[in-house]
C-alpha cells in the first residue's frame, strides 16, 4: 500500500515514477564519473540540441547540496575521491532532487566513521521533517533507535513483531532476532 492504495510495480522503474527512490548499500554510484553525473545518472538534463547542459546539471547538483550539506562544496571530483559519508550524501541527494515520497535506505551507516554517521542520521532527520517516509534497513541497533519511529524486527525473512521504537529496547529487540 504506498499513498494509502494498494500498488504493484513491474519493476524499479515504476517504483521511481510513483515516487519511491532506493539508497542501496553499496550506493550505487559510478565512480569515476563527479557528483553532478552521478545525481542525474540515467536522467540527464539536457539542452535543447539533445546534449548534456552542464550548467543546469552543476547549479541542481550544488542547491541540493547547499540545502543537505552546505559544507559539501567539492562536487567536480571523481566521487572515488568522496568520504563515505560524502558518497552517501550523493545517494541520497537523488532522492531528494527526484522529490522521493519513500526512501528505502539499506545499511546507510555501513562501513562509516562516527563524524560520517552523524552527517547521514542528520540527513535522515532532515528527510523525516520535509515529510519523506523512510524505511531503514540496519541491523545496527544506535541507527534503529536513533532514527526509527516504528520498527518491524525479522528473522530468517519473516516478521517476528512491528513496535513503537520507544516501546521495546536493545536487549528485546536482540532477543527476538
Amino acid at each position: 500500500i504506498f499513498d494509502g492504495q494498494p500498488v504493484s510495480f513491474a519493476g524499479p522503474l515504476e517504483a521511481r515514477q510513483a515516487g519511491i527512490e532506493t539508497v542501496f548499500q553499496t550506493l550505487a554510484l559510478a565512480d569515476d564519473l563527479d557528483v553532478p553525473s552521478n545525481l542525474f545518472l540515467g536522467r540527464e538534463i539536457k539542452t535543447k540540441w539533445g546534449t548534456l547542459d552542464d550548467y543546469a546539471l552543476e547549479k541542481a547538483a550544488r542547491e541540493v547540496f547547499h540545502n543537505l550539506n552546505p559544507n559539501f562544496k567539492n562536487i567536480r571530483v571523481p566521487v572515488r575521491m568522496l568520504s563515505g559519508g560524502q558518497r552517501q550524501v550523493v545517494a541520497i541527494s537523488r532522492a531528494v532532487y527526484f522529490k522521493a515520497r519513500a526512501l528505502v535506505m539499506d545499511e546507510p551507516c555501513a562501513a562509516l566513521g562516527p563524524e560520517e554517521t552523524r552527517m547521514v542520521h542528520n540527513l535522515v532527520r532532515k528527510l523525516k521533517a520535509a515529510g519523506v517516509g523512510i524505511f531503514l534497513i540496519s541491523h545496527d541497533m544506535p541507527d534503529v533507535f536513533g532514527l526509527s519511529d516504528r520498527l518491524c524486527v525479522m528473522k530468517n525473512g519473516k516478521t517476528v513483531g512491528t513496535y513503537k521504537t520507544a516501546e521495546v529496547n536493545e536487549d528485546e529487540v536482540l532477543g527476538m532476532i
